[in-house]
């Protein structure tokens, strides 16, 4: 009766409207105050305790890392570099956004800002250049996503917190399955250009190309300092996160010179605005997950799938379709949040790795970032093309396809996700 009132609650405040941080906390008190045993103190326990999470101390250094990137110019800087670098080829323009978005997720950490800070710049030019608004809008949609999958992610931190999973390893295990998937775009763009002989820019000299690569190394260094870093055992994800926003700062004000000290107090307030935000998100999902576990439910789910011997590849079928529908309903943080602590337990007794599960959630809920009627990529990319959701949609849908086919890939292909946090590299 208590798990049915609490999900009932649940998608009755999100069906009228209710924010989903709201909902969540919302959801979670009403059920102890008439079906639990917990105290009203307990609950203020609870989230005073989940806010002090160390790991959870790596996100407002993200964004704030993030933040700096984006309003900074290490994004032109990028694509200049990849223009330079594939401009030359069938579909250059598109393959060189993708890799812009590749590597601007590198720096970011974020689907939403990878979407803005690329697609602001390039689809536009695509345009000028030939390509129709469509095609642009629908491969930087897309491509954005890899902003929660290449390492640094929030995302992937928010899991590890939720998991109590190494955010170390994750970040190693979304760096191959990030590239195999930019590739993979990369290498569709291409034969569709072939197909449909889409234009394809001068060839950049060696010169050009070391020089633009020069004025983009400051900003790609980043994600050595953070992989290498953690890796390397020099520091943790959370310190890693402090000196990434540290850098950021150095890098965009003193390097490149594109923010001013004068400009320096309102990026603060903006990467402030975003981090509150998820943090809202994400103290009262993990006051709904306290109240799931204090009333046992992961465990009995748990307990009933493995009472009907279900087998891994079964499992995993499940957790594809309960996310890749979750994500066309809600934003990537909550669905974690809710989810894994139902999923984790299960996956565990099944043999799963964890860092193998939280790199399939990532990659369903990239797809949720592209599929209405919650898509967030699709709203975003709406705003800087002008164009109607129902226009982005039917861009962006093409592509499912590709990312739904890398998926079935990434679930049952564990090495691809855990060869390189399995590689003893020190």
């Amino acid at each position: 009766m208590t798990t049915g009132a609490l999900f009932i609650m649940l998608f009755v405040f999100m069906f009228i409207g209710m924010p989903v941080a709201v909902a969540l906390g919302l959801s979670s008190i009403l059920t102890i105050l008439l079906f639990g045993h917990d105290s009203l103190a307990s609950l203020s326990l609870k989230m005073f305790e989940s806010s002090e999470h160390f790991t959870l101390m790596a996100i407002p250094f993200f964004v704030l890392a993030g933040a700096f990137m984006t309003t900074g110019g290490v994004a032109r800087r990028m694509i200049r570099f990849a223009v330079a670098s594939v401009g030359h080829l069938h579909g250059g323009l598109a393959i060189a956004s993708v890799m812009a978005c590749c590597l601007f997720a590198a720096v970011s950490g974020s689907s939403p800002a990878t979407v803005v800070a690329v697609g602001s710049i390039v689809i536009a030019g695509m345009v000028r250049s030939g390509y129709t608004q469509s095609f642009a809008a629908g491969v930087i949609c897309n491509a954005g996503t890899l902003g929660i999958l290449i390492p640094p992610s929030i995302v992937l931190v928010v899991y590890g917190a939720a998991t109590e999973t190494s955010v170390g390893k994750l970040f190693m295990a979304g760096v191959v399955p990030g590239l195999l998937l930019g590739f993979l775009l990369m290498l569709a763009i291409y034969i569709l250009a072939r197909v449909k002989n889409m234009p394809r820019q001068p060839r950049a000299s060696l010169k050009e190309v070391m020089v633009a690569g020069r004025d983009s190394f400051w900003g790609l260094m980043l994600i050595v300092i953070i992989l290498g870093g953690i890796y390397g055992g020099i520091f943790t994800p959370t310190e890693a996160a402090a000196v990434s926003a540290v850098y950021a700062f150095f890098v965009a004000v003193f390097v490149y010179r594109d923010i001013g000290m004068r400009q320096v107090p309102q990026v603060l307030i903006d990467a402030s605005k975003v981090t509150i935000m998820l943090m809202f998100i994400i103290v009262n999902a993990l006051l709904f997950a306290h109240v799931l576990t204090t009333e046992r439910i992961p465990q009995a789910i748990a307990e009933q799938i493995v009472a009907w011997d279900m087998a891994a590849w079964q499992f995993l079928i499940v957790v594809n379709i309960l996310l890749l529908v979750g994500g066309m309903f809600m934003e990537p943080t909550g669905i974690i949040l809710i989810l894994a602590p139902i999923l984790f337990p299960i996956a565990m007794q099944l043999g799963i790795d964890p860092v193998h599960l939280g790199i399939i959630i990532v990659v369903n809920l990239e797809i949720g970032m592209v599929t209405p009627p919650i898509g967030l990529n699709l709203f975003v990319t709406a705003g800087i093309t002008k164009m109607t959701i129902g226009q982005v949609v039917r861009a962006a849908s093409p592509w499912l396809i590709l990312l739904l086919s890398f998926l079935v890939l990434i679930t049952y292909v564990p090495a691809i996700t855990l060869w390189l946090p399995e590689l003893k590299l020190f």
